[in-house]
């Protein structure tokens, strides 16, 4: 069973940044796709960003394209979220997933098998 803890959420201003983690419990962490989901309540899960097992492909919503960047260190079972020039609308709990996607899937909700409990993310003045 692949454990995930992420860290890092928190309370930051509008445009400010954060930087969130991912730690994998396992070696065989490596084999997976990881991705970084949000919920806001009431709402759907959605994908964020998500980054292919060797770090090869990385796939972002519209809505954090060139603000957040997706990276992973697999020698420390570690993925990390760095968030940019945040909005009000980025809060939301951010959740860390782990899983094999098929192709074309790699941001999808259903493709994950493993999950962390979250981390709230707060942008507002």
């Amino acid at each position: 069973q692949l454990q995930l803890v992420e860290s890092g959420g928190g309370l930051v201003q509008p445009g400010g940044s954060l930087r969130l983690s991912c730690a994998a419990s396992a070696r065989t962490s490596g084999y997976y796709s990881v991705g970084w989901f949000r919920q806001v309540s009431g709402k759907e899960r959605e994908g964020v960003a998500c980054i292919s097992s060797r770090g090869l492909t990385t796939r972002y919503s519209d809505s954090v394209k060139g603000r957040f960047t997706i990276s992973r260190v697999n020698s420390n079972y570690t993925v990390h979220l760095q968030m940019n020039s945040l909005k009000p609308e980025d809060t939301a709990v951010y959740f860390c997933a782990a899983g094999a996607p098929g192709v074309g899937t790699l941001c999808r909700v259903s493709s994950y098998t493993y999950w962390g409990q979250g981390t709230q993310v707060t942008v507002s003045s």
